[in-house]
């Protein structure tokens, strides 16, 4: 078993950024494919990015750009930043974890095993 916690969601105003966290608990999670999915009310969950066991980031095509997937060895090894928040990126941000290769933000998500609670990011215009 792994557990999976996102932070560092909230609000924020058009134009913003914000830095998602996620931390896993397994000792191992360096070998994993990390990823980051989000789901817009009413819509279904999309993969936003991963990141692969050497630091390799694929993104969501439509998403390029103002999203960046990083990794570290420090307490919270997965980041998400998104810049220029726009309202349409109000959604709840899931963070995933799995040993999957390739590892890719095009991976179906239902091959991610384990999965954060998500957490909440709102954007006002």
């Amino acid at each position: 078993q792994v557990d999976v916690v996102e932070s560092g969601g909230g609000s924020v105003q058009a134009g913003g950024s914000l830095t998602l966290s996620c931390a896993a608990s397994s000792a191992w999670y360096r070998t994993y494919c990390m990823a980051w999915a989000r789901r817009v009310a009413g819509k279904e969950l999309e993969g936003v990015a991963a990141i692969d066991n050497r630091d390799t980031p694929t993104y969501a095509d439509s998403l390029k750009g103002r999203f960046t997937i990083s990794q570290d060895n420090a307490k919270n090894p997965l980041y998400l930043r998104i810049n220029n928040l726009q309202p349409e990126d109000t959604a709840m941000y899931y963070c995933a974890a799995d040993w999957l290769n390739p590892c890719s933000a095009g991976l179906p998500l239902d091959q991610f095993q384990y999965w954060g609670r998500g957490i909440l990011v709102t954007v006002s215009s």
